[in-house]
């Protein structure tokens, strides 16, 4: 892999050979008011299903924010089809948008097929959408926006109380501040996510988050970092960071950099709903992360955007920090 230069970032000719991906994070805050919009005009009867499957792209994001709520017991199905007990006393979500169908059409069939409640999103004229039958609710995506199509199922659940309320114009807004905040035009003296970039940078990324939706978010910016490095990117609970962390010598000042094999880097995620244990386990992450001179890169989202809010705040500081590592790595 190309040595990371730190100099692209401000570099107006490589940021404009990453143009397309930086714009579509930019557009995150755009594209969870169009969906949410477009969610909003669907008539979804009220519903009191016995159980709920979650299937398709950003299932488990949905479970996260709804499962403290929802008096119905909620599962994240990824497999093909569907568990052996759903059917017409259960309802079904998929989530189709922002990835390739897969086998989510062979899922929908099966669901409509069992007699279960069906609640769709996917692109209107999509596979998907055509394997529906009738009666099941759609809600035509217009964009590619995963995290955007899940958030406005998120809101017709909460409009018949399967789901916490969400609001929707203070989650894209907060998207927006993290726009604005890790804009390609700001240098990178004034731009988080060049600057964790930076810090990550021929680093092993270890990231974690304390509750259920900041730990959600840790998995998918390590999978991004994966995406985008080609190199290990590690989302897991504290108890399994501990170790790799005490293993870890502090560093040699006169070691040469270049004989050194690549050193973790702790990602933390902060959304502000850490409970006692996960208040413990970060404090003793940073304890050790000092005492082992482990570079450390912290994203926060205390504001009063609500979880979900916080959620897509902490997920999109980290994807602006991974498409800022691709725009150093670029050497053409």
């Amino acid at each position: 892999m190309p040595s990371f230069d730190d100099a692209r970032l401000d570099d107006r000719v490589v940021l404009e050979r990453h143009d397309a991906d930086l714009r579509e994070l930019a557009l995150a805050g755009a594209h969870i008011r169009v969906e949410s919009g477009a969610a909003a005009q669907v008539r979804f009867d009220d519903i009191r299903p016995r159980g709920i499957v979650l299937a398709g792209h950003e299932s488990r994001f949905i479970r996260s924010v709804a499962e403290t709520t929802c008096a119905s017991p909620l599962v994240a199905w990824p497999h093909e089809g569907l568990p052996g007990w759903a059917g017409p006393l259960d309802l079904v979500v998929v989530q189709a948008s922002g990835g390739p169908p897969g086998t989510l059409g062979s899922t929908v069939a099966e669901a409509c097929r069992r007699g279960c409640a069906v609640l769709l999103a996917a692109p209107e004229n999509g596979p998907v959408a055509a394997s529906a039958s009738r009666g099941a609710t759609l809600v035509g995506t217009i964009t590619d926006d995963a995290v955007a199509a899940a958030i406005a199922l998120v809101g017709l659940l909460a409009s018949v109380g399967l789901a916490p309320m969400v609001h929707t114009e203070s989650v894209a807004e907060a998207a927006d501040m993290v726009a604005e905040q890790c804009s390609p035009h700001k240098d990178l003296s004034l731009n988080p996510g060049k600057g964790a970039a930076i810090a990550l940078a021929d680093g092993l990324p270890l990231v974690w988050g304390g509750s259920m939706l900041a730990a959600r978010a840790a998995r998918r910016i390590a999978e991004e970092l994966r995406r985008v490095t080609g190199r290990a990117a590690l989302a897991t609970p504290a108890e399994d960071i501990v170790p790799i962390l005490s293993a870890t010598r502090p560093r040699d000042p006169f070691a040469d950099p270049t004989d050194e094999p690549a050193r973790p880097v702790l990602v933390t995620l902060d959304d502000g709903n850490d409970d006692r244990m996960s208040a413990h386990a970060r404090g003793v992450l940073l304890d050790i992360a000092a005492t082992q001179q482990v570079r450390l890169v912290e994203l926060e989202c205390l504001d009063e955007a609500g979880p979900v809010g916080r959620h897509v705040s902490l997920l999109q500081q980290g994807l602006y920090a991974a498409a800022y590592l691709g725009v150093g790595y670029d050497e053409y």
